[in-house]
């Protein structure tokens, strides 16, 4: 019995050493700590993006295995012990012209379809997390409102006229069955002008909104966020004015640094605490050459207790731009709301610009969202205002017969689908030429987004902690790493 013992204890110890001499003989990658992996094992799945559209946010099968790497190697660090700012997502403006072609150019089917392509992250679905929406008409609406317009010479101090209407043909629509999708989509609203009676042009375009309707134009915001409550639709943040310094949108209208923070400070900020009303205000909404406006609105102690942030565009000036906000005020946010792409750009300079500067220069430099600009138009870039519309916006999608994905699509897209709201940034270093960001996500996971922004292929190394991985992105390619 006890020889029988022995010979079976002989034959165990034998049968494990020639099972764990087999595994190491497959085993063709070591990682630094240690462990080891099966051939073809995959630590980190991504997706990528290339400029001659060969690839559109696709999946690489293979994926990347943490292993051993040649020393020397271009590397990007990512450090999950810094942390910065909080994300809450990235998306599009939809237009009320964006609005109107989903709504009116789609059957119900193929709406249904395409916003939950845009708006779900399973299968093939882009996941946008946030939406920019106009208070009134934008340019890109066809035709200028506001929600109080009136005959020249009348005025509405008690805002008995105001009225949602023209947004409740398809702009209240579509919001309302984007969120059945996604309840908690956040939603920000800007307007283009106040109504023209309460301006010392009494245009829709250009001018300013005069002293005397400040506290009228203040109740005017809340009975459009309690409109819009009612509706089943919540307002997360409103900007005061897009594109405060530019009078030649129409419509537009100017307001300063100085103006801004009184209004908040006197009748804006006031009049949401009186309504009890939580939606944030965000100043300023414009390039990104003059940093000293949304500082001056800060700088403001009175004005600064009701203020979120402020909000950028990238038509003017350089990203970094936000940081010198940030270091000012590191107690506000910092959001990116919009840049355009037109058709005469190329889909790989659009691609490559766009992710450099925005989705990793906005992120890295605080913004809290990237969006960009429209949502839709049609093949001829319409609707749009006449006399200061934008006549050569291109639509993330353009609707006609059929829906094309633009670049603005896909530059969104390898965001969205994977850094959802609730991620968390963290310090990566950028090498020459690889622009990247990276991410912690709500459920644990790292993100990071690299844009090789030369003309050749890139070969590089991601390392987090001991772990490392070899990755390689062809020219002017966008990838996305998730592990």
């Amino acid at each position: 019995m006890r020889e029988m013992k022995l010979y079976n204890t002989t034959y165990r110890n034998t049968l494990y050493s020639l099972l764990f001499l087999f595994a190491a003989v497959s085993c063709n990658r070591k990682e630094q700590d240690g462990t080891t992996h099966a051939a073809g094992k995959t630590d980190i799945d991504y997706w990528i993006t290339t400029g001659d559209k060969t690839s559109l946010i696709r999946q690489v099968p293979e994926g990347l295995a943490f292993g051993e790497v040649t020393p020397g190697a271009a590397t990007i660090e990512i450090d999950t012990t810094q942390k910065f700012q909080t994300i809450d997502g990235f998306g599009y403006a939809l237009t009320g012209g964006s609005a109107y072609l989903i709504n009116q150019k789609l059957d119900a089917a193929k709406r249904d379809a395409l916003l939950k392509e845009l708006f779900l992250t399973d299968g093939n679905n882009i996941g946008a997390s946030y939406i920019r929406v106009s208070i009134g008409s934008s340019d890109l609406d066809d035709h200028v409102f506001t929600y109080n317009d009136l005959a020249p010479g009348k005025k509405d101090i008690e805002l008995k006229g105001f009225s949602l209407a023209p947004d409740q043909k398809d702009l209240i629509p579509v919001l309302k069955q984007i969120l059945t999708l996604v309840p908690d989509m956040k939603i920000m609203g800007s307007p283009w002008s106040a109504p023209a009676w309460m301006k010392d042009n009494n245009s829709l375009k250009g001018g300013s909104l005069k002293p005397e309707y400040y506290e009228v134009y203040a109740n005017y915001f809340v009975k459009y966020i309690q409109g819009m409550a009612a509706e089943g639709i919540t307002i997360d943040a409103i900007t005061l004015e897009n594109e405060p310094e530019n009078p030649k949108n129409n419509p537009s209208m100017l307001m300063t640094a100085e103006q801004q923070a009184t209004f908040v400070k006197k009748n804006l900020g006031p009049a949401f605490e009186k309504a009890g009303i939580k939606t944030k205000i965000v100043v300023f909404d414009h390039n990104c050459d003059h940093p000293e406006y949304p500082i001056a609105v800060l700088n403001d102690a009175e004005a600064k207790k009701y203020i979120d942030g402020s909000a950028f565009h990238l038509y003017l000036g350089e990203i970094e731009a936000m940081s010198k906000v940030h270091d000012a005020h590191p107690d506000k946010n910092l959001y990116f709301t919009e840049q355009w792409t037109s058709p005469q750009g190329e889909f790989s300079g659009d691609l490559r610009w766009h992710t450099r500067h925005l989705i990793v220069g906005a992120t890295r430099n605080w913004a809290r969202n990237v969006l960009e600009w429209n949502l839709a138009a049609d093949p001829q870039f319409n609707p749009h205002t006449d006399q200061g519309g934008c006549t050569m916006c291109l639509g993330a999608l353009t609707i006609g017969d059929s829906v094309t994905r633009n670049v603005s699509y896909y530059i969104i897209g390898q965001a969205s689908k994977f850094v959802r709201p609730g991620s968390v940034r963290v310090a990566s270093t950028a090498p020459a030429d690889l622009y990247n960001v990276a991410f912690i996500t709500p459920d644990g996971k790292k993100a990071l987004i690299v844009v090789n922004d030369s003309d050749s292929k890139k070969d590089f190394v991601i390392k987090v902690g001991q772990k490392t991985a070899a990755a390689s992105l062809p020219a002017g390619a966008v990838a996305t790493y998730v592990w």
